[in-house]
């Protein structure tokens, strides 16, 4: 046997060698007709849904080049997230702009939607998906086409006055002098996503809870299903009777309790699979 920093080689003879391999084969078969089997259930619940409902978090984004905000590489990783608490903001508008400015605006807006975005828009397109409720601010979902978005968290593309509650389209030019300031009564402008401290949106959770409610597919994707309430959405839509898909690289808070058919991998990956399949 040898070993290195990331491996281990170990030498097998004869008969033994033989078993093992035949073993390991069968095991690597027996995990692809598992997978396979899946998804042919899943396209199966497609095919026969009449309201499908999209659940996205912050893993369907990490393919276009966007960190998720926790685990290994995560945001917290590298950040303290005391800036994006709204006492802080209040009290330290600069420099949490600076930071939320670094972090999010500068990184976002170069940001394009990958192929799981884009097989979600044209499934849209297709009438197969009614909306989208997403937890991530990076406008990509309507980047790559689809019409029907609900923002849970909120977005990075617009501003909001603390005073008067003016929105504004996001420019660049905007954010050259911080904290940028409301053109119409002088106040503090904020991102007009959520803050730790802040709720939700109203508009943005009673559409998303009305949305979950008519489903009778959803389909959740690239969330851990740490962060409430947006984690009670999925569970909504399992109390009313759906089936549940869920797609991600590794087991949520979702999995054991309320998934139906759970798709390990990739969202793209896993998507393009369906897409495949239900086109051909």
């Amino acid at each position: 046997m040898y070993v290195g920093k990331n491996y281990i080689i170990i030498i097998f003879e004869g008969d033994f060698y033989v078993s093992f391999l035949s073993y390991y084969v069968n095991f690597l078969l027996f995990i692809e007709v598992v997978s396979l089997k899946k998804l042919n259930q899943a396209v199966k619940s497609i095919k026969r849904a009449a309201h499908i409902t999209v659940f996205t978090g912050a893993g369907i984004s990490v393919e276009s080049g966007i960190p998720p905000f926790r685990g290994e590489n995560g945001l917290w990783q590298k950040y303290d997230p005391y800036f994006l608490n709204i006492e802080y903001f209040i009290n330290n508008p600069k420099k949490s702009w600076r930071l939320n400015k670094k972090i999010f605006y500068d990184l976002l807006e170069n940001r394009k939607p990958n192929n799981a975005h884009k097989v979600i828009a044209g499934m849209e397109k297709q009438g197969l998906i009614k909306a989208v409720i997403t937890q991530n601010i990076d406008n990509l979902h309507q980047k790559a086409g689809s019409k029907n978005v609900y923002e849970f968290h909120g977005t990075y593309k617009e501003l909001k006055c603390m005073k008067c509650g003016k929105i504004i389209e996001y420019k660049k030019e905007l954010l050259k002098s911080l904290p940028p300031i409301c053109n119409q009564c002088g106040d503090l402008l904020k991102p007009n996503y959520i803050f730790f401290g802040e709720g939700i949106p109203q508009k943005a959770y009673s559409s998303s809870v009305k949305e979950t409610e008519k489903s009778d597919l959803f389909i959740v994707i690239g969330t851990t299903g740490e962060v409430q309430p947006a984690s009670l959405i999925p569970f909504m839509a399992h109390k009313k009777g759906a089936t549940i898909i869920e797609i991600n690289i590794k087991s949520s808070n979702f999995t054991s309790q309320i998934t139906d058919i759970f798709l390990n991998g990739k969202a793209s990956k896993v998507l393009k699979q369906i897409y495949e399949k239900l086109n051909s």
